[in-house]
């Protein structure tokens, strides 16, 4: 049996296990010869999105010690190394909703997994609560001259620029929450917006949605409250930018090989 290992919001790896690997589940005889014998109760299943295979995960305790020979590291770093993302971004969305959803949010007695579908019940008051899925757009706009703008976010790295995101509102549109989004964090105005792809983003419980603008209006004017600064980058010029398995990335590569 192999198995995705976490604790809280981190992916735990052996230290010796290569990084483009560190996105694969472990073989269940590795994480016990160190960690000793794995109760069956605390394995937890979860079907993939077709039924047709188990994703098997084990949720640490946060102040268990790690064993020598064992790290953990952020999610978002293992995605960058990933080939296939199907399993492993299901695993820790997940595994996230079952940590926060022990309860029922309606009475507050305890919830019980569903025997047919990713669901939790609650035994007394019936109420059925399916993981968290929270649509956020993010956009890359281009200018007249081609360049692209790219904001540092204040919980960015230091120097990492990407693209403007956020999250989409109760009765708003996509298309509303992508012109929202801009004017509000860089005060500028669009046009010509275009849906491009969408990627499950489990960090915590996004579902990303691509899209692409043109610059209609407008100077830059950064919110001060997200956005820290931003710029119109030219493909010869970039500052820092997301790694690689991301739609941020992904949507950068498109108008840095002048596909859009």
């Amino acid at each position: 049996m192999h198995l995705y290992l976490f604790q809280g919001n981190t992916l735990v790896i052996p230290l010796e296990k290569n990084n483009s690997k560190a996105n694969e589940p472990i073989l269940l005889e590795i994480i016990e010869k160190d960690f000793g014998k794995i109760e069956e109760t605390e394995i937890k299943t979860i079907p993939t999105l077709d039924g047709k295979k188990i994703i098997y995960t084990i949720d640490l305790p946060k102040d268990r010690n790690l064993p020598n020979g064992w790290q953990g590291i952020p999610p978002r770093q293992a995605v960058s190394f990933l080939t296939k993302t199907d399993d492993f971004m299901r695993a820790y969305h997940i595994i996230q909703w079952k940590r926060e959803s022990i309860f029922c949010g309606s009475c507050g007695n305890k919830n019980q997994d569903d025997e047919k579908e990713v669901a939790r019940i609650c035994p007394f008051c019936k109420r059925r609560e399916y993981p968290r899925i929270s649509p956020a757009i993010i956009v890359l706009i281009t200018n007249d001259e081609g360049k692209a703008l790219l904001a540092h976010n204040k919980n960015f790295t230091s120097g990492m620029y990407s693209l403007i995101a956020g999250f989409n509102e109760a009765g708003e549109n996509l298309e509303n929450t992508v012109e929202r989004e801009i004017f509000e964090e860089v005060g500028l105005k669009i046009k010509d917006i275009k849906y491009m792809i969408s990627q499950p983003w489990p960090f915590p419980n996004s579902l990303m949605l691509g899209f692409t603008a043109c610059h209609k209006e407008g100077d830059i004017k950064v919110d001060g409250v997200e956005i820290e600064d931003a710029k119109w980058f030219s493909r010869d010029n970039l500052p820092m930018i997301p790694a690689y398995g991301s739609v941020s990335r992904y949507l950068i590569d498109l108008w840095l090989e002048e596909k859009l």
